[in-house]
């Protein structure tokens, strides 16, 4: 029992240790995040900001690991909410909620809100898979666009520049500067950069924030002015002072009063980017922790947590955030291993907060603003220049270059929009780049399991051109329908059949079916049918594409286009088209062959035609009557005077095979007279048919009496499967080549 508890306890442990560093690492970027997010709505706001990046660290921290359920995911303020929710910030401080700061306020809640809310309607309809699927070049340039805003938003703070100054004023106005702030900026960096190679095991946002507090303790021994906490501009300054305070995040619920639908209308576009980007933020995370610790998340389930956790951070008062890699991967490294060590993050940040929140007044804000210079530095995608280097992914980093820009030049929003449209274009882009015909034949090299008599196959052989057969895959749509027509313009204007196999297809459009209409239309034109076989009962979009075709009006019986259930059905009917054409339209009645008539049995002596005659014996079958079952035992080999057999293979969960189809003067069962062994397939009647049936038991003794009737029958035979077996080779030789 004592060993129990000892394991749990060390369990425990572990998720506390890993929980405590997680906290080191995310909390003095929370702060900053909510410095970077209030700040601009005044010069008096970081404190609040600082406040509500803190609220975020413990409401995250606590309520996603609970209800996300991603071991060792660790949620915080990140990037992301800073970028947008700062330059919301910007636009609602100079807009119609100007000096109102209770309004501008409760302006960013219900963006935060509103937020959460589609992360949750994202987890509902199952769209974390879709999210997960944005191309990575579209991704990158999200990320780098936030990494590039954060970076230069961070200059002027870094300058020590007063509260508004833009990044133009401040790099081109020497005289705004204040060197202290410089000094204790560039000691934050250190602190990151190259306190992080000496101390590997402590976080480097706790080097960076005790380096930049560091410089500034060293410079208040000559600068007096830096001793006082109240109207210092260059330090955090008290928590509760402000209009932004922690009592205010419920009292600011009093100015909803003062709304409007177009004041709800402007945050929409932030709540969907925002959303948008700490989904994939989160789910990115993710899908490295899965890499690493060789487990699988829940994408659908995680995006609610989040949407919840968000939601409850707003109405806290807190910054919104998402499952962040630095913070996850420290908990990991440090013995995290379920959930219960993400929500142990967030109770550390609440008692952090209780225990030393009076001293986060004194953190330097240029000390913040250097540490997000090298978290900005160290987000964006440098590696996406390698891509400059090979033609075949520079488009790549033009779609990346693209969305930076778009964040930078206007806002993330727009980034948003031009992702969008540029996730589009690479869709179509790689739809396009491969060809929709997967393998193209013609009737002259590729048969229908429907066995011919040799002159019947050097007909096919000789006029089987005229069919031209398409396996189609992937998507048709407006942007392969063209590629599709030009593959088959030069086969239109000589080829009677068409035939389309759409089996491998995933989805098809109207511009598709539209070209589908094209093609039959001038095929009729020359006496000719589009052939549509294999359809899909269903694509993954849950299209039908049977009851697609007859809503546009492809298949009515005006027009030259027909549906079969498979390939070898849409082949086998073509053949028998050109074989009538072949005998002037007229191939007559069927009626059931001579003992002369059959190749099999051609070229024998009268005696020997009459001794072999002793030994058929005729049956007759009717539409669906079964001539053997898989398993019967017989030595008889059929042959077809009038009429088909369909031979089928059975398969596992009542499914069927289809081998041949045995026509007139054909035979079949030719294994078990050989081998007298048991039958490998089912035979059944596909038309009523008259058979003669051969028995080796009564061959043999026709045989004794006259030995050169076996040596002739089976010379003919072997004669026959060669042929069937060069057949085969030839079409195997087909599919190789295409």
């Amino acid at each position: 029992m004592s060993k129990v508890r000892k394991d749990v306890l060390i369990d425990w442990s572990a998720e506390a240790l890993g929980g405590f560093a997680a906290m080191l690492v995310a909390m003095p970027q929370a702060i900053a995040f909510g410095v970077v997010i209030y700040g601009s709505l005044g010069p008096d706001a970081a404190a609040s900001g600082a406040l509500a990046g803190i609220i975020g660290t413990a409401a995250l921290g606590i309520i996603a690991p609970l209800l996300g359920g991603t071991a060792r995911l660790i949620s915080a303020p990140c990037a992301p909410a800073a970028a947008v929710l700062a330059a919301l910030g910007g636009v609602l401080a100079v807009g119609p909620a100007h000096g109102d700061p209770v309004r501008l306020a409760l302006l960013l809640t219900l963006t935060i809100l509103l937020s959460g809310a589609l992360q949750l309607l994202y987890g509902l309809i199952g769209g974390g898979r879709l999210i997960k699927y944005i191309p990575y070049p579209v991704v990158a340039g999200y990320l780098s666009g936030v990494a590039v805003l954060i970076f230069l938003g961070q200059v002027p703070r870094l300058l020590g520049c007063p509260g508004g100054t833009s990044l133009w004023s401040a790099v081109s106005s020497p005289a705004l500067w204040r060197w202290p702030a410089i000094l204790v900026g560039v000691g934050a960096i250190s602190g990151m950069v190259l306190g992080s190679r000496v101390l590997k095991r402590i976080p480097s946002p706790i080097l960076g924030l005790l380096g930049g507090g560091l410089a500034y303790a060293l410079l208040s021994l000559h600068l007096p002015e830096l001793r006082v906490l109240s109207g210092n501009k260059l330090i955090v300054g008290p928590l509760c002072d402000s209009a932004f305070s922690f009592s205010s995040a419920f009292t600011r619920w009093s100015a909803a009063a003062r709304l409007t639908l177009m004041d709800l209308h402007g945050l929409l576009a932030p709540a969907l980017t925002l959303s948008v980007l700490l989904s994939m933020d989160t789910l990115k995370t993710c899908v490295v922790l899965d890499a690493l610790t060789r487990s699988r998340h829940d994408s659908n389930r995680e995006l609610m947590g989040q949407g919840f956790a968000n939601m409850a951070s707003a109405f806290m008062g807190g910054v919104p955030g998402a499952g962040t890699m630095g913070a996850s991967l420290v908990n990991t490294q440090s013995g995290g291993r379920t959930r219960v060590s993400g929500a142990l993050e967030g109770v550390f940040a609440l008692f952090a907060f209780l225990a030393v929140g009076n001293w986060i007044a004194w953190v330097p804000i240029a000390a913040l603003a250097g540490m997000l210079l090298v978290v900005g530095w160290r987000m964006f995608d440098r590696k996406s220049f390698r891509l400059l280097r090979k033609p075949s992914t520079f488009f790549d980093f033009a779609v990346m270059a693209s969305v930076v820009a778009s964040a930078v030049l206007s806002d993330l929003m727009t980034a948003a929009g031009v992702g969008l449209a540029l996730s589009i274009l690479l869709f179509i882009r790689e739809q396009i780049r491969g060809s929709v015909v997967r393998r193209k034949g013609y009737g002259d090299r590729i048969f229908s399991k429907q066995r011919r008599l040799p002159e019947e196959m050097e007909l096919l052989e000789r006029l089987g051109g005229r069919t031209a057969v398409c396996e189609l895959q992937g998507s048709l749509f407006f942007g392969t329908a063209d590629q599709l027509l030009c593959e088959l313009d030069a086969d239109l204007k000589i080829c009677r059949f068409v035939i389309l196999d759409l089996r491998r297809v995933q989805s098809l459009d109207f511009t598709a079916a539209h070209l589908f209409q094209q093609i039959e239309e001038r095929l009729r034109e020359r006496g000719g049918h589009l052939l549509l076989s294999s359809l899909p009962a269903s694509l993954p979009s849950g299209q039908d594409l049977k009851a697609y075709f007859d809503e546009i009006g492809l298949v009515t019986p005006k027009r030259g286009a027909k549906i079969f259930d498979g390939l070898d059905d849409a082949l086998a009917w073509s053949e028998d088209r050109v074989l009538e054409d072949a005998h002037g339209g007229r191939r007559g009645a069927e009626r059931a062959l001579s003992i002369l008539e059959i190749d099999l049995f051609r070229e024998l002596e009268p005696d020997l035609c009459a001794a072999l005659e002793g030994c058929l014996q005729e049956r007759s079958f009717r539409v669906g009557e079964t001539v053997f079952r898989q398993g019967d035992s017989g030595d008889e080999i059929f042959v077809v005077r009038r009429g088909r057999v369909r031979v089928e293979l059975p398969l596992r969960g009542g499914r069927t095979h289809h081998l041949a189809t045995f026509g007139q003067g054909d035979f079949f069962g030719d294994m078990a007279f050989v081998d007298r062994g048991v039958r490998s397939a089912d035979a059944v009647a596909a038309a009523p048919s008259d058979l003669y049936v051969l028995s080796r038991e009564r061959f043999n003794e026709a045989v004794r009496k006259h030995p050169v009737l076996g040596i002739r029958l089976f010379a003919r035979l072997a004669r026959a499967l060669t042929l069937r077996l060069r057949l085969t080779d030839g079409e195997l030789r087909v599919l190789q080549e295409s």
